[in-house]
């Protein structure tokens, strides 16, 4: 070490001893004070709280972008062998009692999205959403079966058939299920028109199923496919129902139309919802045939189709499913909660437990 820098070491060790002054070395990032202002270039800042938080931080900003305001569809209604009333939402499961509107139980389910219901033939309520097909206990509330493998996770429509086998209407094609062992039987991909939207059983216990394409019709023992009934005005069912003689009442996006199932004939596009989104068909103890729309409810006559009734008073114009004589009275439900109706009211009431008054 030459004799300079030795020198200049022995001069920061001393004055970081306090043995010595040194004005270059106070300025530096090792001094401790500065007794001159003037040779002080450090700012000050007066006292004061820290600045306050932005809310939300750019980090939790995309979340809550996701975050997506709470739906109140009441997707599907469902009476059960007891009486009692099961509401499927995308919210959840409850089951209510349709005399009085009390809500006796509300089940968990891994997925909330309801999209389907059904009771098979010993009470077990199976419940399909966007993620598959849920078996519960209804005395327990307790999932008893579930992640089946089905064509298609996307469950849009189930029923039982006569037999007691249960029917699972997929996007992607159809599935037959035993409730008892919770397992496929058999699945039938092939399905002409693809999505299995709706499905009754006719006078026959033999199956139609309302696709993007029309109609065909399943035999429930072999799950062979009996006949088709495309080129129909509107192509996709939406809503099925069977009347009392038979016939096959179809919603569709634009019409209602009637059907003989023997031939395939349209018999007639039903008048008052020509141009409507029918979504609903229900025929109700009395005759009368209930149809939801995307833009109210109405009661026709089955024999002419003349209109009977216009419903008002519904949480939303928009009815998405309908359960007639259940505590006598019909039960709506819209996409913007679960509404009911008696015969001598003049206009429906919601019922305060499904809709935008729930916090």
């Amino acid at each position: 070490m030459d004799i300079f820098h030795k020198h200049t070491h022995l001069l920061i060790i001393s004055a970081l001893l306090g043995l010595i002054s040194v004005p270059w070395l106070e300025n530096s990032a090792l001094g401790q004070n500065n007794p001159d202002p003037k040779l002080s270039n450090a700012a000050t800042y007066p006292v004061a709280p820290p600045p306050k938080r932005v809310d939300p931080l750019p980090d939790e900003r995309d979340v809550l972008e996701r975050e997506t305001e709470t739906d109140y569809r009441i997707s599907n209604l469902l009476k059960d062998f007891s009486g009692n009333l099961w509401v499927g939402s995308w919210r959840g499961l409850s089951r209510i009692d349709p005399n009085t509107g009390n809500i006796i139980a509300r089940v968990s389910l891994p997925n909330v999205t309801i999209t389907a219901l059904a009771e098979d033939k010993v009470g077990r309520l199976w419940v399909g959403n966007y993620e598959g097909l849920t078996r519960v206990d209804p005395r327990t509330n307790e999932i008893t079966a579930q992640n089946l493998l089905l064509p298609s996770k996307r469950v849009l429509s189930l029923l039982v058939d006569k037999r007691g086998y249960l029917w699972a209407g997929t996007d992607a094609g159809l599935a037959l299920v035993s409730p008892d062992q919770g397992l496929i039987m058999t699945n039938l991909k092939n399905l002409p028109g693809v999505s299995a939207n709706a499905m009754t059983l006719d006078a026959d216990a033999q199956l139609w199923v309302g696709t993007l394409d029309g109609l065909v019709r399943v035999n429930t023992a072999s799950a062979l496919i009996m006949k088709r009934i495309n080129n129909l005005p509107g192509a996709t069912v939406q809503t099925l129902a069977i009347s009392p003689e038979g016939l096959i009442w179809a919603g569709m996006p634009n019409q209602l139309l009637v059907i003989n199932p023997k031939n395939g004939i349209v018999l007639r596009s039903v008048t008052p919802l020509r141009g409507k989104n029918v979504t609903s068909v229900h025929f109700a103890e009395d005759g009368s045939v209930w149809v939801g729309t995307n833009n109210g409810l109405l009661r026709l006559s089955p024999d002419t189709g003349a209109l009977l009734d216009q419903v008002t008073g519904l949480p939303s114009r928009q009815v998405l499913t309908l359960a007639p004589d259940v505590g006598n009275k019909l039960w709506v439900g819209t996409s913007e909660g679960l509404a009911w109706l008696m015969p001598t009211m003049e206009k429906a009431r919601p019922h305060f437990g499904f809709g935008r008054s729930v916090k």
